[in-house]
């Protein structure tokens, strides 16, 4: 080879070294805000950004009936935080349909709508299940931002071979970083452990020591400082959450026909919650040429 085909050759593979080494540099351009003017936010995991959702879907809060103790202490818990006040990660488990995912969206609605009360900016994020391996990144994008934030997983739970709820279990206690002091993280589960059954008893049964095994899933649920239970109502509950939607909605009609709708509805369904009553209520709003959106 010749000298000068030689010397181009080394200089190509110095330029290629160069370029790979500038990729590697950490970016010095300065990032985004976080945030824009929306108090609702989805965290994209993929591209690491905050979604604005300009309208966020909820009921008013004085809707959600069959729910008072555990919506007090929530309500209680989330002002106290948005005052910039102690408080507690929660995890809302329990029946389907019961409210759980409303009751954080309306908590933070009526929050967000007290600003008087002197509360601070209270933004809610929501991350999907399949994200939360990225919660640490979200955490600290928003640990410098001039607002307190509920950090929102819905239908939270982990089936066998998942490793994604250490991230999770990082952020709620005992990692070097920790969650930031401007932030809370709510979940909703229809499982206390977030995890099923057969899971467990799979890592008792395989492990060489099953105690702590075990004890390392389910002590994720122990790092949510609030457990609050919902569970699958009676029929005068149920009832009242008929009757609430439909006054919301104003519908028009007499005690009878609508105890004996709501019967006949969940009867039909085989269960009695929230979600039934709405579902009830928007029939009726249908038939009445209203609406219930």
């Amino acid at each position: 080879m010749k000298s000068k085909d030689h010397l181009a050759e080394i200089s190509a593979k110095l330029d290629a070294i160069a370029q790979a080494l500038q990729a590697l540099a950490p970016d010095k351009t300065p990032q985004a805000p976080a945030l824009g003017t929306a108090n609702a936010y989805h965290w994209d995991g993929d591209s690491g950004e905050l979604l604005a959702v300009p309208q966020v879907s909820r009921v008013p809060l004085a809707m959600l009936k069959g729910i008072d103790a555990v919506q007090d202490i929530l309500l209680r818990n989330t002002e106290q935080f948005a005052r910039g006040h102690g408080a507690n990660n929660a995890l809302l488990w329990g029946a389907r349909g019961m409210g759980k995912s409303s009751l954080v969206k309306a908590i933070h609605g009526d929050i967000s709508e007290r600003s008087e009360d002197g509360f601070e900016r209270l933004v809610l994020i929501e991350i999907a299940r399949e994200d939360l391996e990225t919660l640490p990144v979200l955490m600290r994008r928003i640990a410098n931002e001039r607002a307190r934030f509920i950090v929102f997983c819905d239908d939270l739970s982990f089936d066998t071979g998942e490793t994604s709820y250490k991230s999770l279990k990082t952020i709620l206690d005992g990692g070097l970083e920790g969650r930031p002091s401007n932030a809370l993280f709510y979940a909703t589960s229809n499982r206390r452990h977030l995890m099923p059954r057969d899971m467990i008893e799979n890592e008792r049964s395989t492990a060489i020591n099953p105690g702590e095994a075990v004890e390392e899933k389910v002590s994720l649920s122990d790092r949510f400082g609030l457990w609050l239970g919902f569970h699958n109502c009676d029929q005068p509950t149920f009832l009242t959450m008929v009757h609430a939607y439909a006054a919301h909605y104003g519908l028009e009609l007499d005690e009878e026909t609508l105890r004996a709708r709501a019967i006949e509805w969940a009867a039909t369904r085989g269960a009695r919650s929230g979600r039934v009553a709405i579902q009830l209520v928007r029939t009726l709003a249908g038939e009445m040429g209203k609406s219930a959106t």
